[in-house]
């Protein structure tokens, strides 16, 4: 199972971490392991793109299965703001999947 998890302060999201596998299908047909990858690194893609600056990303192991998001404490509110905002489009992605796919991805808050 694909394990969600989003942090967040005073409500607001400032970083996420993906862990496990999907296993929904054969490797490299796993359509839900395919879906939260593209919605994540999507995800990532657009905060590094629209609000110009890298965040601090983790991905461990050379067999995939891990990934973690956050935002660096050294951005300006404004983009800061925007960051978030992006990050919340990408948990609703995540979310569509789970309610379609919930014996695969578990999301949480923390």
């Amino acid at each position: 199972m694909i394990k969600v998890t989003a942090y967040r302060k005073s409500g607001k999201m400032y970083a996420f971490e993906l862990s496990g596998h999907a296993s929904s299908g054969p490797a490299g047909h796993d359509l839900v392991c395919a879906g939260v990858s593209a919605v994540s690194f999507g995800g990532i893609n657009a905060v590094i793109k629209l609000c110009q600056f890298e965040p601090i990303i983790n991905q461990a192991g050379n067999e995939g299965g891990y990934l973690r998001m956050e935002l660096p404490e050294h951005i300006t509110d404004d983009i800061r703001s925007k960051a978030e905002w992006l990050l919340e489009g990408m948990m609703v992605s995540l979310q569509t999947i789970e309610r379609d796919y919930g014996q695969y991805i578990s999301i949480s808050e923390k």
